[in-house]
């Protein structure tokens, strides 16, 4: 690098934090998008989620689906559970444990199925399964429940053993369903419980609300420009101590320069030494 151009050297520097400045702007942008999206959320469940619960049919009319603006809102269900189709969520995080979600299918008094997840239970004392899961409530309940979205498949493509599922994938959960409770089951949402009517002597724990952390997206997205900014700082403090050194430099250069007279003095005694043996040659 020292071989360049002190204007090629400065280029390259400039060009650097140029390119640094691009890829902190990108990366800025992308943490301000994250900030509005979680904005986004919390919006959404403070609008949603202590809001008055109403029928299926005025959120998910039959052949509809979940509207995305009305995620958390709750719901109020007239049916009985279809216990023998219950299902577990394996690797949950609850309670500092890989808990299980309780599902179960609710058939409505119209005929259509929600699927409702009324909580967790933790692993057994001895074995990775729970030693005993709450059952549900028979003959006809009223549930209150608040609405939620289905989950995508596991990338890692893990797979669950029978009476289990790796994650709430609505398809996958109506697969693993008897036949005529899965043709039924609504697939762009299901049901999270808040309540049971008549209540069960024994229940999940309830899941935890949503949390109300707006994350450290913002904050990220500050600290990315503020290193763009350096980049800059850093460059011109490089330039400028590169001229620092280069006016020290030419301010040795006279002390340096003061030597050469001597050699060429030398030079001079010597060209009058040839020319006086030339002299004494032809004088001979």
């Amino acid at each position: 690098m020292q071989s360049l151009p002190r204007a090629g050297r400065w280029a390259i520097y400039i060009s650097l934090a140029v390119v640094f400045a691009i890829a902190c702007a990108f990366l800025s942008n992308w943490q301000f998008t994250r900030n509005e999206e979680r904005s986004a959320q919390l919006a959404l469940v403070e609008a949603n989620y202590d809001a008055t619960p109403v029928p299926l049919d005025e959120l998910i009319p039959a052949g509809g689906a979940l509207d995305p603006g009305d995620q958390w809102h709750p719901v109020r269900l007239v049916g009985q559970y279809v216990v023998d189709d219950e299902l577990l969520v394996r690797n949950r995080p609850h309670g500092g444990t890989s808990a299980f979600e309780v599902l179960v299918p609710f058939r409505l008094i119209d005929g259509r199925v929600l699927l409702i997840d009324r909580g967790w239970v933790p692993p057994g004392d001895d074995q990775p399964d729970p030693d005993a899961v709450p059952a549900a409530p028979s003959g006809e309940v009223t549930v209150i429940a608040r609405l939620k979205p289905g989950e995508p498949l596991p990338s890692s493509g893990r797979s669950a053993p029978e009476g289990q599922v790796p994650t709430i994938h609505l398809p996958l959960v109506a697969d693993a369903v008897s036949a005529d409770v899965g043709r039924a089951l609504e697939l762009s949402a299901y049901g999270v419980m808040v309540s049971e009517d008549p209540a069960p002597a024994g229940r999940p724990q309830a899941l935890a609300s949503p949390s109300e952390d707006p994350g450290p997206h913002l904050s990220y997205a500050i600290q990315w420009i503020l290193f763009a900014v350096m980049g800059f700082v850093f460059i011109g403090y490089v330039i400028r101590t590169e001229r620092r050194h280069r006016r020290e430099d030419a301010q040795d250069e006279p002390a340096s320069d003061a030597a050469p007279p001597r050699p060429a003095s030398r030079r001079r005694d010597r060209d009058a030494e040839d020319e006086d043996a030339l002299l004494d040659a032809a004088g001979r």
